[in-house]
């Protein structure tokens, strides 16, 4: 049988009931890829545990950093920041054989023909703001009024970068000169932690929590880029939409008070692609 490409986010293995489920996690075939798109856990330790026991099981692990990843959390004794934390990540996971936004983009033989793998680290910059505000200080103002701060604020530093959007900024013109040097041809799957439009955040409970959830600079790179499945997490929402033709897979696990309101312990992978039989 041939391999597939399936995906998962949002693991968050601090929690013992998503270990159980993560202890289940295994490919379907000898040749089957996993994208992880981000949010397997806090500590730097538990993220190489996880990371390097998926990537025992499956023929590629590709990795999306989320922004639990890039937490500088009291409890890790691993107390880089910013940018350095990003680093010894991608330092850990090439250790362990696990590709990277860093990386070379894998090439995936689908059933349909060759699919660019593409994981991206791209943050958000605030342009997903509260509903009425036109002002990124206007909008986390509301945030902070309704209560509805996101953890970053304290605890995901952008050094040496003067703020979380400057690291945005950055990260998007540097995938993007990436993706456009791929050949005009090729068709991708876009790997990002965070949806590359605003649109999958509207069933929020809370609007103001979006801006934290991406950037408006990439609004239009599931068509540019041609893709043919732009995988996300971040949100807590799994299902598949469809946005100017291009199918978008929210993938994540989420916190258990979440997959327990929806049934029975998932099966949190996700088939992206068929293999080439």
């Amino acid at each position: 049988m041939p391999g597939s490409l399936f995906a998962v986010s949002d693991l968050h293995v601090s929690y013992a009931d998503n270990r159980e489920i993560l202890d289940r996690i295994a490919p379907h075939a000898d040749d089957d890829w996993l994208v992880v798109a981000g949010d397997v856990g806090e500590i730097f330790a538990d993220i190489e545990r996880t990371l390097r026991l998926l990537k025992s099981r499956f023929r590629e692990v590709i990795w999306s950093p989320g922004n639990h990843e890039l937490w500088t959390h009291a409890r890790d004794p691993v107390r880089l920041r910013g940018v350095r934390r990003y680093e010894a990540l991608v330092d850990m996971c090439r250790e362990h054989g696990v590709r990277t936004p860093e990386d070379d983009y894998p090439v995936f033989d689908s059933a349909d023909g060759p699919v660019t793998v593409a994981p991206l680290f791209l943050l958000y910059d605030y342009s997903f703001r509260a509903p009425g505000a036109t002002t990124k200080a206007e909008s986390l103002r509301i945030a902070y009024e309704s209560g509805v701060v996101c953890t970053d604020e304290q605890l995901l530093h952008p050094d040496p970068y003067p703020d979380r959007d400057s690291w945005c900024r950055a990260r998007v013109a540097a995938t993007r000169r990436r993706l456009e040097a791929l050949p005009p041809d090729a068709v991708t799957v876009l790997v990002n932690h965070w949806p590359l439009l605003r649109a999958p955040t509207d069933p929020l409970w809370y609007p103001e929590f979006a801006q934290w959830c991406g950037t408006e600079l990439t609004a239009d790179w599931h068509t540019r880029f041609r893709a043919v499945a732009a995988v996300y997490g971040h949100l807590h929402i799994p299902r598949t939409t469809h946005y100017d033709g291009v199918r978008f897979e929210e993938v994540s696990l989420g916190y258990p008070r979440e997959w327990r309101r929806r049934g029975a312990a998932p099966d949190p992978l996700r088939l992206i692609l068929k293999g080439q039989p």
